[in-house]
């Protein structure tokens, strides 16, 4: 997977095409990442004492990573992303060259 935490990446598929956030989750084993502000679910929550009240809060849901990509630094497109080795270490580089970090 060569989506990680911390990358902005736009949503390519789905009700929520076309918008963009940053990771803030990632789940390698079932390939599933929590964007903040999309895919927002309502979540129920009970009261814990007698006079409190129960409430309604929205939760961010998963998306499965092949629905987002990552957002190109230079053009802020969604764009492929390849691994290049340069002195050694490996890095990730967008299709139109620019390192992503």
């Amino acid at each position: 997977m060569k989506i990680k935490k911390g990358d902005t990446v736009v949503v390519t598929a789905g009700s929520e095409k076309g918008k963009s956030g940053m990771v803030t989750k990632v789940d390698r084993v079932n390939e599933r990442v929590v964007v903040s502000g999309i895919n927002l679910k309502t979540k129920s929550v009970k009261s814990r004492t007698e006079g409190e009240k129960g409430e309604l809060k929205k939760v961010e849901g998963s998306l499965h990573v092949s629905n987002v990509m990552i957002k190109d630094p230079k053009t802020d497109k969604p764009t492929r992303v390849k691994t290049v080795v340069k002195d050694g270490k490996k890095t990730r580089v967008a299709k139109s060259g620019a390192e992503i970090k």
